[in-house]
C-alpha cells in the first residue's frame, strides 16, 4: 500500500509538555500564615529517595509526592527554590 503524501501537523512548541501534564500543576497554598508553592511530582519522575520533613520518614524513589517551597520568602526566588522540600502528600495535607 502506498504511503500518504499528506504532511502531518507538527506539535506546537508552545504547548505544555506531557511530563508537566502527568505531574500536575503548580499551585500556591497558604499554611501557617505563609504562602507556599506546591508542585505534585509523579512517581515516574521521582528518581531519588527524600526525607519528608513532616514525618521524618523516607519518600522512596518512584513514589508520587509533593515538592514544596516558600512562595513569599524574603531572600528571593532562587533561595526559596533551593530550600524546597519533598513531602508525602498526606503529611503536607495535615501539616
Amino acid at each position: 500500500m502506498p504511503r500518504s503524501r499528506r504532511r502531518r501537523p507538527e506539535p506546537s512548541r508552545g504547548d505544555e509538555s506531557l511530563d508537566r501534564l502527568i505531574a500536575g500543576w503548580k499551585r500556591t497554598e497558604t499554611k501557617r500564615g505563609a504562602e507556599w508553592t506546591v508542585q505534585p511530582l509523579a512517581g515516574s519522575q521521582a528518581v531519588k529517595d527524600y526525607v519528608c520533613p513532616g514525618c521524618g520518614r523516607t519518600v522512596p524513589a518512584g513514589t508520587p509526592h509533593l515538592v514544596v517551597w516558600r512562595a513569599d520568602g524574603v531572600l528571593g526566588d532562587a533561595a526559596d527554590l533551593a530550600a524546597r522540600r519533598h513531602w508525602h502528600s498526606h503529611c503536607w495535607r495535615i501539616a
